[in-house]
């Protein structure tokens, strides 16, 4: 489940859960997380149940490359970072995730040191734009977008199912 990322403690427990699960139905198991904040733990039980995972630290760096996040991150280490998903996901995913819609008053507790929005667009349609906005607006914050595509993304999906 993408809500896992708000609690990237349970990332691991739930992929060993399912794994199981799905090879004792005689499936072929490849993990499509990065590590997700898992601080590794992640990495531990791929180790363990011999399974395959997503390369890098976050989806940012399968969208953008890793070099164009950490640059991103180093011109301002206050940077709050979205895909097309949490673009589309937000009200769900950030917002009732973290309370927002029963106490707006907490979003200056929750972003009070982000300075901008980085929307890594894979593929920028009107709607997502005025959403993208809507959430840097709601924010506070100045958006900026870069348009990353999907091909780092789908050679690494590419790579995993082959591998």
């Amino acid at each position: 489940s993408a809500l896992l990322h708000d609690r990237p403690e349970r990332i691991a427990p739930a992929v060993a859960r399912l794994a199981g699960e799905l090879r004792r139905d005689g499936r072929r198991v490849a993990v499509a997380y990065a590590d997700c904040g898992t601080y590794g733990a992640l990495d531990e039980v791929c180790r363990t149940e011999g399974l395959e995972r997503l390369p890098g630290l976050h989806c940012y760096d399968l969208l953008a490359g890793p070099e164009a996040v950490q640059q991103l991150l180093e011109e301002e280490p206050g940077t709050y970072l979205l895909t097309d998903f949490l673009v589309g996901s937000f009200t769900r995913t950030v917002v009732a995730e973290l309370g927002l819609d029963r106490y707006p008053e907490l979003v200056g507790d929750y972003f009070a040191h982000y300075r901008r929005v980085v929307w890594l667009s894979e593929d920028p349609t009107p709607r997502l734009e005025a959403e993208a906005a809507a959430i840097a607006g709601r924010l506070g914050l100045p958006l900026t977008t870069l348009v990353v595509g999907r091909s780092r993304l789908e050679r690494a999906l590419g790579q995993l199912v082959e591998g």
